[in-house]
C-alpha cells in the first residue's frame, strides 16, 4: 500500500465522526469548548454587572446587545480563511492609522482626552486605537511571516517602526494604557517569532535607560499622580487614593465567600468608583469573596490555556503568530485589571475583559476570538 492511500486512510471521516451539533459546529468554523466558555463568561459578567451598575437593567440590556453584535462579528470573523486574512492585514492596519490621524484632526473631546472620532448622520462615535489591537499583531505577523525567522536586525527594526507609530500617535491622544496593550500585542507577535533572549534583555535596558525619560518629558501629570498614588495611596485617602482604597476594602471585606449577591456595602452605597467598568472585580470581590474571584481567574485560565492549544496548532506561520498575540494580550488585560484593582499595578483604565461594561472593547475581543475560531476550523489537507 503506498504511503498517500495510508496518509487518506487516517484521516476522520466526517460524516461517521460528526453528526448534530458537533457537525453544524464545524460547519459554521466555531470551536465548541471555546464558544461555550465565553458565554459562560459573559453570563457571569451580566450577572455582577445588574450590581456593579447600582442595579440598573437598562445597563445590563445595553451590555447584553453589545455581546450580541460581538457574536455575530465573532461568527463573521470565524468563516474568513486565515489566508484572506493575512492578505488584507496591511490595508486594515493602514485603515486604523487613517482613524487615529482623525483622531487628531476631527477627533471628540472627553474628559481632558480626544479619543474619539464622530459618525456623522448616525449619531455614534467610535475609539479607533481600539481597533488597532487587532490591526497591529495582524501587521507584524504579516510582516514576518513570509520571511525566515527568527527575524533578521533590519527586519526587526522595520517590525518595531510598524508597532510604535501608532502607538506613540495613541500615546498623544493620551489614552496610557490603551497604547501599552497595543505595543504589548506587536511584541509578543515578535516573541512568538522567535526574538532572541539577547534582545530581549538588550530592550529591557533600553526601557530601564528611558522610563527616567518618560516621567520627565512624556508622563503627564495626572499619569504621574496614578504612579505615586500607587506607592503611597494613603498620602491623599480622599482625592488621587479614593478609587485604590475603596476598591482593596471592598475586595477584603468579601473574605472566603462574600457577603452575598446584591449585598456589598461598598459597591452598593456608592462607594466603590466605576463600580460597572473598571473596578468591577472589587464588586465580584466584595459579593462573592474569593471563591468567585478564583472562579472567574479560573474561567480565564481556561479561555487563555484554549487560545494558546489553539495557536500551537496553527497551519501557517501567520495563524499561529496572530492566534498567540491574541491570546497573549487578552491574558495581559486581564492581569492589568486585577492588578490595578488590587493595588499592585498603576490604575490605567483597562477593563477585565468580557466583564466590565463596555461597547468597543467587547467588539474587539469578540472579534479576535473571530481570528481564533479561524485558525482552528480552516485547515487543509497537506500533501506529503
Amino acid at each position: 500500500m503506498s504511503r498517500s492511500t495510508d496518509f487518506l486512510r487516517q484521516l476522520p471521516q466526517s460524516d461517521e465522526r460528526f453528526s448534530g451539533p458537533s457537525l453544524l459546529m464545524r460547519w459554521l468554523h466555531i470551536d465548541t469548548i471555546l464558544l461555550l466558555m465565553l458565554l459562560l463568561l459573559i453570563g457571569s459578567g451580566l450577572f455582577v454587572l445588574f450590581s456593579g451598575s447600582g442595579q440598573d437593567i437598562s445597563d445590563v440590556k445595553r451590555q447584553g446587545a453589545h455581546f450580541g453584535l460581538g457574536l455575530i462579528l465573532m461568527l463573521l470573523v470565524a468563516q474568513i480563511d486565515p489566508d484572506h486574512l493575512r492578505r488584507w492585514s496591511p490595508w486594515i492596519y493602514g485603515a486604523g492609522l487613517l482613524g487615529l490621524v482623525a483622531v487628531m484632526l476631527v477627533g471628540t473631546d472627553a474628559k481632558g482626552a480626544q479619543r474619539w472620532v464622530q459618525i456623522p448622520f448616525v449619531g455614534f462615535r467610535v475609539q479607533p486605537s481600539e481597533f488597532m489591537k487587532l490591526a497591529v499583531p495582524m501587521m507584524v505577523a504579516w510582516y514576518l511571516s513570509d520571511r525566515v525567522l527568527p527575524p533578521s536586525p533590519r527586519r526587526l527594526m522595520v517590525a518595531l517602526i510598524i508597532i510604535f507609530v501608532p502607538t506613540v500617535m495613541i500615546l498623544r491622544q493620551p489614552d496610557l494604557g490603551t497604547s501599552i496593550l497595543i505595543a504589548s500585542s506587536g511584541i509578543f507577535v515578535l516573541l512568538f517569532a522567535g526574538l532572541s533572549w539577547r534582545w530581549i534583555m538588550g530592550s529591557a535596558v533600553v526601557a530601564g535607560i528611558a522610563a527616567p525619560l518618560m516621567w520627565f518629558f512624556v508622563m503627564r501629570p495626572y499619569q504621574k499622580q496614578r504612579v505615586l498614588t500607587l506607592l503611597d495611596p494613603e498620602s491623599d485617602p480622599l482625592g488621587a487614593g479614593w478609587n485604590i482604597i475603596q476598591s482593596k476594602t471592598a475586595i477584603g471585606s468579601g473574605g472566603m465567600g462574600g457577603k452575598g449577591w446584591l449585598s456589598g456595602t461598598q459597591s452598593q452605597l456608592d462607594f466603590l468608583p466605576e463600580g460597572h467598568t473598571d473596578f468591577i472585580i472589587a464588586v465580584l470581590g466584595e459579593e462573592f469573596g474569593f471563591i468567585g474571584v478564583l472562579s472567574i481567574l479560573a474561567l480565564y485560565v481556561a479561555i487563555v490555556l484554549r487560545g494558546f492549544y489553539i495557536a500551537i496548532n496553527g497551519q501557517s506561520t501567520y495563524a499561529r503568530l496572530v492566534a498567540g498575540a491574541f491570546t497573549s494580550i487578552f491574558f495581559v488585560y486581564v492581569f492589568v485589571n486585577m492588578g490595578m484593582v488590587s493595588g499592585i499595578l498603576p490604575i490605567v483604565g483597562v477593563p477585565l475583559p468580557l466583564v466590565s461594561y463596555g461597547g468597543t472593547s467587547v467588539l474587539t475581543l469578540m472579534a479576535s476570538f473571530g481570528v481564533l475560531m479561524s485558525v482552528h476550523s480552516h485547515k487543509k489537507i497537506l500533501k506529503r
